[in-house]
Order: C-alpha cells, then structure tokens, then sequence
C-alpha cells in the first residue's frame, strides 16, 4: 500500500510525532494508518512526542571514564522532576548514553547543533569526491545530499546508532525512556576528553628506534 504526504501530515497530528517517525512508521507498515499509529506507540515515539512540550530541568550530570582512563566523558541529562532523576531506570539510561558518547565519538548533540559553515564544508568536500568518482553533474547534488545524512549519523548523537543495541538511535532510547518513565527526558550537553587529544605527539618507526638503541649500546 502505497503513502501520500497527506498521510504523514495526518499521522503526525494524530500522534505527536516527528515527520521522519511518521513517514518511517508508514514505510514500516505499508501505508495502514492505523499500524503506523501501533508501531509509533510501540516504539514509545507518540507519547514521547506529546511530553516534548514540556520543561525539564532536573535530572543528572554523569561522569565516565573509559579504557583504564584514557577516555573521559561528563554528560548532562534531563528529567522533570528529582524524584525520576534518583531513579535507577533514569541513572541507568544517562550511564548508557555517556558510555556510548565515549565510545562513538560524537560531536554534538543534534542536528540543529552542527554549524552552518561545517555543513556547507562538508558538502564541499562531498562535492569534490563526487565529482573524482566521475558522477554526472546533475546528480551530484543528490549524492551530496544523500551523504550528508551519514554525516549526520556519523557525528550528532541522537542519529548514532545505540552501541548497546545498534537496532535503535539514541534519539528512539531517548523516546522509549521517555515514555516508560513517563517524562520528557532530554540531552542537553555532553564534552568527551581524550588522552593526548589535540597534542602533536612523536611518530617514529618502532623497528628504526630500536636499531638505534642497537648501535648506541655497541660503542
């Protein structure tokens, strides 16, 4: 069965939910309003969407450290109210995100955060290999396009895949808590430090270091 845009503009009223979880819940359920509606609330994404309106200023700052210190990250989360943010569901879930961030690296939280001149940097570069991979100049702009969503995947949190549970993002673990927990429950800041991250660090062959070693102990 076969979609329209009106479908999803009616879906979206019908449940809260974002234009993207409605056109996906309707490629998931071949049209059938009514399934799209069921996969929306299964999925935890139509009642997430009704709270999104609502201002949620508790919640937890978390620290953690990975790989015997060399990776650190502190991460705010937030809830409506203390008593959520003492629970262990929700500490569990803000544990999980900061693992996550520690090890996919992203860079920020959504994609309304990424700076308009990173993005049309990006493009350029998307442009330039598009064009040296020899693709006609009228579907280069598609490609670019195209591209720049797994830019997007590859560097803003919430469109990363969850490294727990690559079958979901962060932003669909966002919604599910949301809606088991009965919250609105938002990422609002995260900084991730790395050892040794944005020093210049010696590089020397292993094997030409140790040759040298070598010929100091013989004289």
């Amino acid at each position: 069965m076969s979609f329209t845009a009106n479908d999803v503009k009616m879906l979206r009223e019908r449940t809260g939910a974002g234009m993207m979880d409605c056109k996906n819940a309707l490629v998931e359920t071949n049209g059938d309003m009514d399934k799209a509606v069921d996969y929306l609330r299964e999925k935890g994404i139509a009642k997430a969407a009704k709270k999104a309106g609502r201002i949620a200023a508790e919640g937890l700052v978390e620290s953690y450290i990975h790989m015997g210190g060399r990776v650190g990250v502190l991460l705010e989360v937030n809830c409506e109210t203390d008593f959520v943010s003492r629970g262990d569901q929700f500490k569990n879930l803000v544990h999980d995100i900061a693992l996550h961030i520690a090890a996919a690296n992203p860079q920020y939280v959504t994609v309304e955060e990424v700076p308009a001149e990173a993005i049309e940097k990006e493009k350029e570069i998307l442009r330039a290999q598009a064009i040296e991979e020899g693709k006609p100049a009228n579907i280069v702009e598609r490609m670019v396009e195209g591209r720049i969503k797994t830019f997007y995947k590859d560097n803003c949190l919430l469109c990363q895949q969850f490294v727990k549970d690559p079958d979901k993002t962060i932003e669909q673990l966002v919604a599910e808590a949301t809606a088991t927990i009965g919250e609105k429950i938002s990422i609002r800041r995260f900084v991730r430090y790395e050892m040794g991250e944005g020093l210049q660090k010696k590089s020397e062959n292993l094997a030409d270091a140790v040759a040298e070693q070598v010929e100091a102990m013989k004289k």
